[in-house]
């Protein structure tokens, strides 16, 4: 920015008034002393009166044309300098923003290449899960398949016309396509929570009617394992919460039937409903069975996903069990979580809202 042209006019005015004030005495002594020697025959009081006159000219005029002179010159000195301390300034500025910029930029790609190198990664996995469930599907509805397919081909080779075997293949196909059918109904459910066509038919219901119902369900797949279905206590009180009665009714089977499959021949399965705080309680499944190894945890929901790697299916069942509950919770805006210990058990629990008194 140049300097206030006021303060150079008050610099140059106090300037000029100095420079014109010496130059008046100096006129008025060289005019009286040429006045002299002239010798006009003028008096005293005449030579003063014309010296001041002559002064008074004088001082005018230099006054003005020393303050323009001066004015002129000092205000382009001054305005010379602000120019070079702006340019200087700006100059910093423009190198300061060059910085700036630059290390703007280096952050910017820098956190590009990061998001990249995530994405990268994810679709990675994605793809790794892809072909990893691709696999699994395969081998699910590969088994089934072939067998129905050898039993079907045995029957056209000639054992049809045996009415024993006829009937027992028959019986075993129809337990392959059962199976097939079972697998892809799961598939179907999966596939509908995932793309938000499942509707949850909200509702109040005694929670403990709900588990003693699931008890009697599979009463009789735990004596033939001699496992006991229990409460870890005696409920005399209704618990009533607010969710799809249907849907938490295929949780509790699918968690007591998971704990039944993996259970210790004369084994528990226990199922507590526990205060979590005033708007939600917890229910836990525990059983005293084979347990999970930690490594194993955190993909238990996973569909199709094999704890035993041998692939064996000796303990039936779709594979899709544990996906479904995690997904039928979720759908419900609830928790669900699993503990577990090797050779010693594990606990299966989720989360569930009270009902509303007068719901």
């Amino acid at each position: 920015m140049l300097a206030p042209k006021s303060q150079t006019t008050k610099f140059a005015l106090k300037l000029a008034a100095i420079i014109s004030i010496m130059a008046i005495f100096l006129a008025l002594a060289l005019f009286y002393v040429f006045a002299q020697r002239l010798d006009y025959g003028l008096d005293f009081k005449a030579y003063f009166w014309l010296c001041l006159v002559f002064g008074l000219v004088l001082f005018m005029a230099g006054f003005v044309l020393i303050r323009y002179y001066a004015q002129r010159l000092i205000y382009r000195q001054i305005k010379k300098i602000y120019q070079d301390a702006q340019g200087l300034e700006q100059t910093q500025k423009e190198r300061s923003l060059i910085t700036t910029d630059l290390n703007a930029l280096t952050q910017e790609v820098e956190r590009f290449t990061e998001n990249r190198q995530q994405e990268l990664a994810t679709l990675k996995d994605r793809e790794a899960y892809r072909r990893e469930f691709m696999g699994n599907v395969a081998h699910e509805l590969k088994t089934p398949l072939f067998t129905v397919q050898g039993y079907i081909l045995t029957l056209l080779d000639g054992a049809m016309k045996d009415k024993t075997v006829r009937k027992k293949y028959l019986q075993r196909a129809n337990k392959a396509v059962e199976r097939l059918i079972y697998i892809v109904k799961d598939l179907d459910m999966i596939t509908k929570i995932e793309m938000g066509g499942l509707t949850l038919e909200r509702e109040s219901f005694n929670i403990i009617e709900l588990i003693q119902n699931a008890f009697d369900l599979l009463e009789m797949k735990a004596q033939g394992k001699e496992l006991s279905l229990v409460f870890d206590k005696d409920y005399k009180d209704s618990i009533m919460v607010y969710a799809d009665r249907e849907r938490i009714q295929q949780v509790l089977t699918n968690l007591i039937d998971n704990s039944i499959k993996y259970g210790k021949p004369s084994g528990t399965t226990e199922v507590a409903v526990d205060r979590l705080n005033k708007n939600r309680c917890l229910v836990r499944v525990t059983d005293n069975g084979e347990g999970v190894e930690e490594k194993h945890l955190a993909r238990l929901f996973e569909r199709f996903y094999r704890v035993d790697k041998s692939g064996s299916r000796a303990v039936g069942g779709s594979g899709l069990g544990l996906a479904i509950v995690k997904h039928l919770i979720e759908a419900h805006n609830e928790k669900i979580y699993v503990e577990s210990q090797f050779g010693v058990g594990s606990e299966f629990s989720f989360t569930l809202e009270y009902a509303k008194e007068g719901a």
